[in-house]
């Protein structure tokens, strides 16, 4: 039998096709050994395979596009198969259209729409032909519950363009598909799709654009089957509202002073009420490293996998047969659940003491349950790790490997022994185990829940791991252990940020095909719909900051491309090692950064060279050992600070290991005095290289980082992806997203286009998340109170109000904004709960400043808020909860 392949693609000199599939013919879904496929015309490009003799039932397959760049570009379409009976045709000619990921109508098959947000239909059974010549198939995401796609054409097979009885077209899986006989027809054949309502037996509607055309007639022995893409209908009318807010943050009356899995029905409950489609969370990985209100960070997970323990609600995991065994915590419950925020030591403390208690009750009785031995079946490759990571650290009082007397260095074999049941250690071990079990039920139930009740939970995927993590001790080969990420400076940390992580291995993340990724997206999805891509800009280039510094000013872009001595010298830039390399202190610039005690910072850190400048003595040559000091002599907020900066005094970093004299610019670079004490020649030529290394020398290298890495795995997915895109945001960013059908974040405070003050939700891309702010950011109120003069060009510009701008944010002022988002062409709409609620005077909280979830500029920040309502309350103000459904109804979401 033959296959012929034809593929509607429209290419440039220097691109390429190629076929991917699940059999030899198709490289067995290698990419380097895909079939080429051959142009053909300015439409088409073509390929064809012989399979006599070999016994195949189906294909599976899909294209490849190389640019002349040489990218890698894989299609969105993975369902393209082709089934063969036993005596089928001796040619098959499949007639196909590219996929491109970036088209929208892909959102629509992601989790959350096929499984819950679109309408069910009990479509027309429609009497297939048993004699045909061609197979057509189209998709439509979003017809009404009685519609379906219809057919009609040229010639009496295809009704000769009657509306009154077209095609009609049977759904299955994905497709609309229809079997037609057309050995009679004349060719080229002139087609077109329709909407038509089954129920009303009427036709609807054309879809938009030209006649389609087939050009492939009918022939003895041979069928057609044409994937014609998406039915041309203005499939962008979906829009959907959600609310954000952790789970930390809940509060329920049967809560233990924290929110919890659990709580997460009464949410669901009210924004049911509410119309809203979505609630999306922050990270829920463990991270409990430490003990301590440290560990409240959400972001630094000591398992990509495992669950936090302190969103377990202990009276489901004691059922009624030992309520009886908590009964005794009722007060402190209370106690604790009343308090303006979370007590995170304290709720951790109790809880923890009392699911040991109870799996000392149950241990015996869980380990025989069907449903907890296939959870441990499907999960142990991460679990049992966990376990044994958890059970060391609760030994050794820390989460920090390295120092561990034993196992330091993971041992596969030491583990499987420990973790055998016949080990001493088992029934300790045992116990994550348990845990695990009782939060993975709790967490899908909530889910299963809010499924029921046409909600999607979307989660929060971070970008690193905590380095004293399970993930970096268990596999030490995918992290660079010696490097740290965080964020450059922006308005909202001058100093930049270090989140301490290890930054990732890609290479040798890319030698396993990316197997950790994919696990991890298989983990998140048993409860997820959707994901936010914590800092996308990391799957791009990362920051990366030395393990000798604090601070993140002190990091450079990896991977990046540095600034060689030559280049410099090409451009006449006098190259001094010492004075651009090391710190420049001069007894001027210590009296600016220390004042009166400049005397004893030269005294006690610093030795004079002979140059009349200032070197750091060995012991405080970095910050880090000059934080170490200042932990053993104790703290010195303003001296160590002003430590911190003379030591960022400089114009480059050296890049050590690249065996040639390279260099990276210390980035913002023209506040430091070392700069601005250069001469005007000098600062010129430096700044034009300046802006040249972070704005256009990069660009390809990130453009590449991103296709190697994004592609494959939005690809292992089916969940809808949305990347937090924000800060110093290369120009290739954008693109790659934009292709890939990766929905964009934007916020109206952080405009993208560094041209304009505020963003407005009217201009927002239909793939993009909108939001007035993020738990990184002070909520609409608390932004309104910060700036005056930013408060008052908003409400004269974006607001378009006369006058003087309220002091305060009033309920309508509030209101007005979240309008604007509910109105603006976004996909999604999502707001924090806070920026919901301030909208009525009566609900919102007094303090706007203690509705903020985080304070970026603070690496040790306590991440404790609580909403000031009970859920069971909220859910009572029908009138409230009635006007946000108003809104959102008028406003044309979820219609």
């Amino acid at each position: 039998m033959k296959v012929d392949f034809l593929l509607r693609f429209s290419t440039q000199f220097g691109q390429t096709l190629s076929i991917s599939g699940n059999i030899p013919a198709l490289g067995n879904h290698l990419l380097s050994d895909a079939l080429k496929m051959e142009y053909l015309n300015e439409e088409f490009w073509h390929a064809s395979i012989d399979l006599d003799g070999t016994p195949i039932s189906s294909i599976r397959y899909y294209y490849i596009y190389q640019t002349d760049k040489g990218e890698v570009i894989k299609e969105a379409e993975q369902d393209r198969v082709i089934s063969f009976e036993k005596k089928g045709p001796e040619e098959v000619h499949l007639v196909d259209t590219w996929n491109d990921a970036g088209a929208f109508e892909n959102a629509f098959y992601t989790a959350p729409f096929k499984n819950v947000l679109l309408e069910k239909s009990n479509y027309p059974k429609i009497k297939r032909l048993n004699n045909y010549t061609h197979i057509f198939k189209v998709k439509a995401p979003l017809l009404h519950r009685e519609e379906c796609v219809c057919l009609i054409g040229d010639g009496d097979s295809l009704n000769r363009w009657s509306t009154e009885k077209p095609i009609l077209l049977q759904k299955s899986e994905d497709w609309w598909t229809t079997r037609i006989d057309l050995k009679n027809a004349a060719f080229p054949c002139a087609y077109k799709y329709g909407v038509y309502n089954f129920k009303k037996d009427t036709f609807v509607q054309f879809e938009d654009g030209k006649n389609r055309i087939l050009y492939v007639p009918a022939s003895v022995d041979a069928l057609t089957v044409i994937h014609d893409g998406f039915v041309h209908l203005p499939n962008n009318t979906w829009k959907g509202a959600g609310v954000a807010i952790p789970v930390f943050s809940l509060k329920s009356a049967t809560s233990f002073g924290v929110g919890e899995f659990n709580d997460l029905k009464l949410l669901v409950d009210w924004a049911a009420n509410a119309g809203l489609k979505l609630i999306q969370l922050l990270p829920v990985n463990d991270t409990w490293s430490t003990g301590t209100n440290e560990d409240s960070y959400p972001y630094a997970s000591i398992s990509a996998f495992a669950l936090h323990p302190i969103y377990c609600n202990l009276q489901k995991v004691a059922g009624k047969k030992y309520s009886s065994h908590i009964k005794s915590l009722v007060k402190k419950q209370k106690q604790l659940n009343n308090l303006p925020h979370l007590d995170y030591e304290k709720v951790m403390y109790f809880k923890i003491s009392a699911l040991r208690e109870l799996y000392q009750l149950q241990g015996n009785e869980f380990f025989e349950e069907k449903e907890y031995q296939d959870f441990f079946t499907a999960n142990q490759h991460w679990l049992v790790p966990y376990a044994a990571f958890c059970y060391w650290r609760d030994r050794y009082k820390t989460a920090d490997f390295s120092s561990w007397k034993t196992n330091a260095v993971y041992n596969e074999a030491e583990i499987k022994k420990i973790s055998s049941r016949k080990s001493k250690c088992f029934k300790n071990i045992a116990f994550y185990y348990f845990l695990q079990y009782h939060l993975h039920l709790q967490l899908k139930e909530a889910t299963a829940y809010a499924h029921k009740k046409g909600i999607v939970l979307k989660g929060d995927l971070p970008i690193g791991v905590a380095r004293n993590s399970c993930d970096a001790w268990t596999a030490p080969q995918l992290f660079n252990l010696d490097q740290q990420a965080g964020a450059p400076p922006d308005d909202f940390a001058v100093r930049g940020q270090n989140w301490s992580f290890p930054t990732y291995n890609w290479q040798k993340m890319e030698e396993t095909n990316f197997e950790w990724w994919q696990k991890r997206f298989l983990q998140m999805s048993y409860y997820f719909d959707a994901f936010r891509i914590d800092h996308i800009l990391g799957f791009f280039r990362i920051w990366s900051i030395p393990l000798s510094a604090v601070e993140g000013i002190m990091g450079v872009f990896q991977p990046a491309m540095p600034v060689e001595l030559q280049e410099l010298s090409e451009r006449g830039i006098w190259f001094d090692y010492d004075r651009y390399c090391k710190p420049f202190l001069t007894d001027d610039i210590l009296y600016q950064l220390f004042g009166e005690q400049t005397e004893f910072v030269t005294e006690t850190f610093l030795n004079k060279n002979s140059l009349g400048r200032y070197d750091f003595k060995e012991p405080f040559d970095t910050q880090r050992k000059v934080e170490d000091y200042f932990l053993q002599n104790g703290e010195n907020e303003n001296l160590k600070k002003g430590l911190f900066e003379a030591l960022s005094n400089v114009v480059f970093f050296e890049q050590k290991d690249s065996g040639k004299r390279a260099y990276h610019f210390r980035i913002s670079l023209e506040a430091t005095s070392s700069f601005q004490q250069l001469d005007e020649g000098q600062k010129d030529k430096l700044k034009e290289r300046y802006i040249n290394y972070f704005y256009r020398r990069q660009d390809e290298l990130w453009k590449k980082e991103g296709w190697r890495k994004l592609p494959f795995l939005k690809s292992s997915t089916d969940m809808l992806i949305c990347g937090e895109d924000l800060g110093m945001v290369p120009d290739c960013v954008p693109e790659v997203m934009k292709r890939l059908g990766i929905l964009s974040l934007e916020i109206q405070r952080m405009p993208k286009n560094a041209h304009t003050q505020f963003f407005h939700p009217a201009h927002a891309p239909y793939l993009s998340v909108i939001t007035p702010s993020t738990h990184d950011m002070s909520t609409i109120r608390g932004w309104w109170e910060e700036n005056r003069d930013t408060t008052q060009t908003f409400y004269n510009t974006v607001l378009e109000e006369q006058g003087q701008a309220p002091y305060y944010c009033d309920a309508w002022i509030n209101r007005a904004i979240v309008l604007q988002h509910l109105y603006s062409p976004a996909m999604w709409s999502i707001f924090q709960l806070q920026d919901l609620l301030g909208m009525n005077d009566s609900l919102r909280r007094k303090n706007p400043q203690e509705e903020r979830i985080n304070q970026p500029a603070d690496p040790k920040h306590y991440w404790k808020y609580r909403m000031h309502l009970y859920l069971e309350d909220l859910l009572q103000e029908k009138e409230f909860t009635n006007e946000i459904k108003d809104y959102i109804h008028h406003s044309g979401r979820n219609l």
